[in-house]
């Protein structure tokens, strides 16, 4: 429910390093204590979400979480820049003296395990995308059409929510779950359903039987 939501308001970019995923190239056999730890975090938060059917998309628009993508941290730069800046390395920006709109990069897209070097343009800039962890729409279904705007508002734009991806491997996943979508990177699938238990703790939402079950299987692998 909404009303629950512990919100973090402004904050939630100030803090955006905090959530650059690890090395996109490491074996699952191989993760750190320091990962696997976050992983049995994950696996104690996905026993108390709720397992539920999933409720009819009726009334979904992507507008009811957000406009556009927006500033929420006021550092002058949009959600979407910030995760670039996050997410890509060597970054060039459009303005030397204020680093927001990001021109260029080299993304190591860990959806695919595969390099892209982007470059923002009309032609171009779809090469690398952000992606909702959890899509806006499966949100929607599974308890956000319950919330308030601000809580929607705070899911669409929160960096723990968001990743830059592979441009076509983000429009194949769409909306799906971890039920019926996987990275096909096999080495990262630890790292996005931990994050996508960690969204849906955060924010309250439920899971099917069959989210549920795809994620605790994959969880208990990595720990």
């Amino acid at each position: 429910m909404a009303s629950s939501l512990a919100l973090t308001g402004c904050s939630t970019l100030d803090s955006i390093e905090q959530y650059r995923v690890p090395d996109a190239q490491a074996d699952t056999t191989h993760n750190s204590a320091e990962q696997r730890a976050s992983y049995a975090d994950s696996l104690e938060l996905l026993a108390d979400i709720d397992v539920k059917g999933r409720a009819p998309k009726t009334g979904y628009e992507r507008e009811k979480f957000s406009k556009g993508w927006k500033d929420p941290d006021r550092n002058g730069c949009d959600a979407r820049n910030d995760i670039l800046a996050r997410d890509l390395e060597h970054v060039k920006y459009k303005s030397a003296s204020k680093p927001c709109v990001v021109l260029s990069g080299t993304f190591h897209d860990p959806y695919t395990n595969t390099t892209i070097n982007f470059v923002r343009g009309q032609k171009t800039s779809t090469a690398v995308q952000i992606d909702h962890v959890v899509a806006l729409s499966d949100a929607w279904q599974k308890g956000a059409q319950r919330w308030d705007q601000e809580a929607r508002f705070e899911f669409a734009n929160d960096p723990l929510n968001l990743m830059a991806s592979d441009g076509p491997t983000n429009a194949a996943k769409g909306d799906k779950d971890a039920a019926t979508w996987l990275p096909p990177n096999k080495s990262f699938r630890c790292e996005y359903v931990s994050r996508q238990t960690q969204v849906k703790a955060k924010y309250g939402a439920w899971m099917t039987k069959g989210e549920h079950d795809a994620i605790e299987r994959i969880l208990k692998a990595c720990v």
